[in-house]
């Protein structure tokens, strides 16, 4: 009877081994096919900006979304693929439409009602930058007749400047790379949008100067497409861990991502 007993013990702990064994990655697999549901996440990136992708000296690229995208694939056990874009807003309309799974962008209320965003990331600082041998020193200098302020087509930047400053004219420009030119044509005299762009734009114009102070903060979080709020538990627990575990930091000094600061969790 003993004998008998434990041999039933032995077979039903068998049998829970097992079923652990099987269903384990159940979970991960459903996770992944919600965050994934190709095979691979596509993370969606635009050059110029450390928040997105920047290429350091020896041209590897680094970046907010660029490493957390690697990351998390690596982590749901999936291959990734970097689809590049000229500026965020393209990416926003591309995650909506399904044709991206995944970016870190400004977690704004318009930007909410086209994608799902993850708790905070990342808090940014949002200024001005001024070529060199600028008129312009502070930021009363700004909301003037005849002043061109650069922004960033779509950008958060074109929506929100208009309505604090009534006598600067605001001049969208089609990329990063495009604002910088326009510098050089006279067509801007001075640019807006988070400053770690800003430092990555500076260092490209020599002399060039980030105002003092700040108009707002950016709060970068992961968005991804509507439909697949089941994965926004997995992701913020995903971002908590890369913040606690430091791999936020390095992650911002390999991108060189300067003007942020540690997002509180709301």
């Amino acid at each position: 009877m003993k004998t008998c007993f434990g041999r039933l013990a032995h077979t039903a702990l068998l049998a829970v081994a097992v079923t652990s064994l099987l269903g384990a990655p159940a979970r991960g697999d459903g996770e992944a096919k919600l965050l994934a549901p190709s095979g691979t996440l596509r993370v969606g990136i635009y050059p110029g900006s450390p928040t997105s992708m920047v290429n350091d000296a020896t041209g590897k690229p680094h970046g907010l979304a660029y490493d957390l995208g690697g990351e998390l694939a690596k982590r749901l056990g999936v291959g990734v693929d970097y689809v590049r874009f000229q500026r965020v807003a393209d990416i926003v309309t591309a995650i909506h439409d399904g044709q991206v799974d995944f970016t870190v962008t400004n977690a704004t209320p318009a930007r909410a009602n086209e994608v799902s965003f993850s708790q905070p990331v990342l808090a940014i600082e949002l200024g001005f930058l001024v070529p060199a041998n600028s008129p312009i020193s502070k930021v009363e200098d700004i909301d003037k007749p005849g002043v061109k302020i650069g922004v960033t087509k779509g950008s958060t930047s074109e929506r929100t400047l208009p309505a604090k400053f009534k006598n600067a004219t605001i001049v969208p420009a089609e990329s990063v790379k495009v604002a910088i030119a326009m510098f050089g044509r006279g067509e801007i005299d001075l640019y807006a949008t988070n400053k770690p762009t800003l430092f990555e734009m500076s260092d490209q114009m020599p002399g060039a100067k980030i105002l003092d102070g700040n108009w707002g903060l950016e709060h970068m979080a992961i968005a991804i497409p509507k439909g697949r709020e089941d994965a926004l538990p997995l992701l913020n627990r995903f971002v908590t861990e890369e913040q606690s575990s430091g791999a936020l930091d390095t992650i911002q000094q390999q991108a060189g991502l300067r003007g942020a600061s540690k997002a509180k969790r709301e």
